[in-house]
Order: C-alpha cells, then sequence, then structure tokens
C-alpha cells in the first residue's frame, strides 16, 4: 500500500510495483485533498489492518514535510516505522538552480523558513534576527506571502538591492528560475506567472547563479547530462 502525496512525481509512481494499492493524500495551498488528521487516521488503520504501508513524500519527510506528526501518531499508538530520510527541496532545487545555500565568503550558515502561515495568519518572524549578510534564507511554500515576506525584512534592515531567487518546481524539466532583488522579486515573480511549488532563496549566494547556471529544463535528459560531476 502507498499512500503518496501531490509532489511525487509520475516517474517516481511508476515503480511501484504492479498491483499495489495506492492512496492520493496530496495537499495545496487552499486545497486538500485530505486533511493532516485524516492522514494520519489512514496510516494507523492500514497498519493496524495488517497493511504493509509507504507513506510517500517529495523532498525529505521531517523538513516543513509533517513526516514527524505522522510518525508521532503512530508511535502513541504502538505503531513500529522506518523513516527514509530524503533531499530536501532546498538542497535539490537550489543546486538545479545554480545556488549554493553556501559559499566560502558569501554564505557560512543557511536557514529554512515556511512562508505558509496557519489559519489565515500572515506569516512572522523575528525579521531583525533574519537580517544576516553571512546567512542564507530558504523559504518553502513563500510564493504567496513573498511580498510581505520581503517587504518585512527590509523593513527589519535587509539591503533593498539584496539576491533573491524563485524557483518553480525545481529539478525536473518544468523549471524555470526568477533572480532579482529582494525589493523587486514579488514583482518579477508575478510578471513571469511563476506558481507553485516554488522555493525562494534569499542571499548572497543567488550572485552565483548567472555563473553556475547548468541545467537545461525541457532539453530532455540528453542534453541535460554533464560532462563533469562532482
Amino acid at each position: 500500500m502507498v499512500v503518496y502525496d501531490r509532489l511525487v512525481s509520475p516517474a517516481i509512481l511508476a515503480l511501484v510495483p504492479v498491483g499495489t494499492a495506492r492512496i492520493f493524500a496530496g495537499k495545496e495551498s487552499g486545497r486538500h485533498h485530505m486533511v493532516q488528521d485524516d492522514i494520519n487516521q489512514l496510516l494507523l488503520r492500514l497498519a493496524q489492518g495488517g497493511r504493509r504501508v509507504v507513506r510517500l513524500k517529495g523532498g525529505d519527510p521531517f523538513v516543513f514535510g509533517r513526516g514527524s506528526e505522522e510518525a508521532l501518531h503512530l508511535a502513541r499508538h504502538g505503531v513500529r516505522f522506518e523513516v527514509v530520510p530524503g533531499i530536501t527541496a532546498a538542497a535539490g532545487c537550489s543546486a538545479y538552480a545554480g545556488i549554493p545555500l553556501t559559499h566560502r565568503g558569501l554564505a557560512d550558515g543557511v536557514r529554512f523558513l515556511t512562508g505558509h502561515a496557519q489559519d489565515g495568519h500572515e506569516v512572522d518572524y523575528d525579521w531583525a534576527a533574519l537580517v544576516d549578510p553571512a546567512c542564507t534564507l530558504v523559504i518553502y511554500m513563500g510564493l504567496a506571502a513573498l511580498g510581505h515576506i520581503a517587504g518585512r525584512l527590509v523593513a527589519a534592515g535587509l539591503d533593498p538591492a539584496a539576491p533573491a531567487a524563485a524557483i518553480e518546481s525545481g529539478t525536473t524539466g518544468r523549471q524555470r528560475r526568477v533572480v532579482a532583488s529582494i525589493s523587486t522579486l514579488a514583482e518579477r515573480v508575478r510578471a513571469d506567472g511563476l506558481e507553485a511549488p516554488a522555493l525562494i532563496v534569499i542571499g548572497r549566494v543567488v550572485e552565483l547563479a548567472a555563473e553556475l547556471d547548468w541545467f537545461l529544463p525541457g532539453a530532455g535528459e540528453a542534453a541535460a547530462q554533464p560532462a563533469v560531476v562532482s
């Protein structure tokens, strides 16, 4: 039995053996096929019914993936489980966009944040604490709140000219990337029509994107293969 999320690609689903039952449990902003409590209960019910269940997620289940909530629900009901870590979107999408998360002389740290607040509230942080030129900010699910986030960071002291990028459908053939200043990124994203899923990267490492732009989305696998892999 495979319970899978919206961001699991058809190519991955094609690896599921024929005859294995699949249940879609995808969620996107403002539209949930199945709410989280129902997913937790589904996994518990299947496991207690003697089924071997794969909970298939995109990225890493413990980085904004609600995997820990699901695992806790199972653990508190005495169900054993195994966690297989994945490559989180911050690492995968930034690498495919030619943006290192850290780089000597530009960034010696990175922070992962969510741009999605619960119950319709605006996302809120200690914005001044996030303004650190030596730290890269990566914002998951932040496309809808991008203007608000950018404005709060600039108001807290971030240079309006600080480099930033938005990456749509990173690591896939549909990947698109917009690079701009933090003060103009939201406008550029709207003009280019970027849509979720998208990742936001803010920091001096974005300056390297033009030189490290190696991926050719939509060009086919052969054209995208590098001559050197490091």
